[in-house]
């Protein structure tokens, strides 16, 4: 099963880079302030989902591009078709595809693919986690003379929220930041040893799940709380090794939820200063 998945991740790469290709030709629409979405994601979902449909009949796909077929088994496919679409318009190598499997209220299985940066990822609860075939390190302990985080945050979120985040890692807990504006690449950093661990806010199940099941094999924790979260659910969190976990606590704690602000308050956040 995982290898055909694989396959299809694969596949679905190659038309991605097709696309990056030719970004002078590919239509970019907004979903909101700084939130794009291309042809090539809405193709490369659909290949996905199309191929997983194909696969796994029982099972259920959900997609960040609308896609959500409910299946029998009770197991979902997570699917971000391209993750960090503002560094693909831009042509930067900071994006990536990814699909996981989410099964009995948790991850359970995953494949991240950045084609640029030639990075595959796969593993989960019976697959030992791997890169381009070879097995991951475990991740373990932080040197906090040298501790670094990426940190990620949507558009939605307000700046004050942001500006306290940053002053927290800076200040209090004395690290060095890393923001590429992927989440999926900052947790295949994550996972590479490349930093200790990642503050998010406003990240959404697609950008997690696939991730999440290659990471606990490696060590890695988070601060997620699954029992009371749902596929719709927009996520603060903190992944990391325990000693990042601990370190970030007074900021997110376990089970931190996020309080998504309305369109009125984005819109007001938006509006320029007077006077």
């Amino acid at each position: 099963m995982h290898e055909h998945a694989e396959s299809l991740v694969l596949e679905a790469g190659q038309i991605a880079l097709g696309h990056f290709q030719c970004l002078s030709s590919i239509p970019v629409e907004s979903k909101g302030h700084l939130d794009l979405v291309t042809l090539a994601d809405r193709d490369v979902e659909r290949f996905l989902t199309d191929g997983l449909r194909r696969a796994y009949p029982d099972d259920g796909v959900f997609g960040e591009e609308g896609s959500n077929h409910v299946g029998t088994s009770g197991r979902i496919w997570v699917v971000d078709p391209i993750d960090g679409t503002f560094n693909f318009v831009r042509g930067g190598n900071q994006w990536a595809v990814s699909v996981g499997l989410f099964e009995q209220g948790a991850p359970s299985f995953g494949i991240l693919h950045a084609p640029v940066r030639k990075q595959t990822l796969a593993g989960g609860k019976t697959v030992p986690a791997s890169m381009n075939g070879a097995p991951l390190t475990r991740r373990q302990g932080m040197d906090s003379s040298r501790a670094a985080v990426g940190v990620g945050f949507h558009p939605v979120i307000p700046v004050d929220d942001s500006l306290a985040v940053l002053r927290f890692v800076l200040e209090d807990a004395g690290m060095a930041f890393r923001c590429c504006g992927s989440t999926v690449i900052s947790l295949i950093d994550v996972a590479l040893g490349e930093v200790d661990g990642y503050v998010g806010m406003g990240d959404s199940s697609w950008d997690l799940v696939a991730a999440f099941a290659i990471l606990e094999q490696v060590g890695i924790s988070s601060t997620v709380d699954w029992g009371k979260c749902d596929l719709s659910t927009k996520f603060k969190y903190a992944a990391g090794t325990q000693e990042f976990l601990a370190a970030v606590e007074p900021i997110i704690p376990y089970g931190a939820s996020l309080e998504i602000p309305s369109a009125d308050e984005i819109g007001a956040n938006m509006q320029p200063a007077h006077g």
